[in-house]
């Protein structure tokens, strides 16, 4: 698998290949092509490989349902990451906002007494 590679073009280069070896008169049985793909996958990939290698029978499992199994698995990893960076948007933001809460404190006059800072704080938040 090549960086930045999703499992679909990993599909169609792999299929591409056997597809070819088959032509040449090569033949595999399901495992030994169920193994060659767990094995081209990179190191991101390693806990799903090692799931599906142990509960699954790689004799019985096609290419076409290790294939979408992988597939499934890259789309809840892509969710996830845009959640993470979804999640930091917000937290900078809030912290922005408490930084400009902050500084208009600072500039009201030094003359007010702390519960009128608070009222101040609860207003313009």
């Amino acid at each position: 698998m090549q960086q930045k590679e999703t499992i679909a073009d990993v599909q169609k280069r792999f299929t591409h290949i056997v597809n070819h070896l088959i032509g040449l008169g090569k033949q595999f049985d399901r495992e030994e092509l169920n193994i060659k793909i767990l094995k081209c996958l990179d190191r991101s990939w390693q806990p799903k490989v090692i799931a599906i290698s142990e509960t699954r029978d790689l004799t019985t499992l096609t290419t076409a349902a290790l294939f979408d199994q992988l597939r499934e698995h890259e789309l809840e990893m892509i969710r996830l990451k845009e959640m993470e960076t979804l999640e930091k948007k917000t937290k900078s933001l809030a912290l922005k906002t408490k930084t400009v809460v902050q500084e208009s404190i600072n500039e009201s006059s030094g003359d007010c007494s702390e519960s009128e800072e608070i009222n101040l704080l609860t207003r313009k938040f």
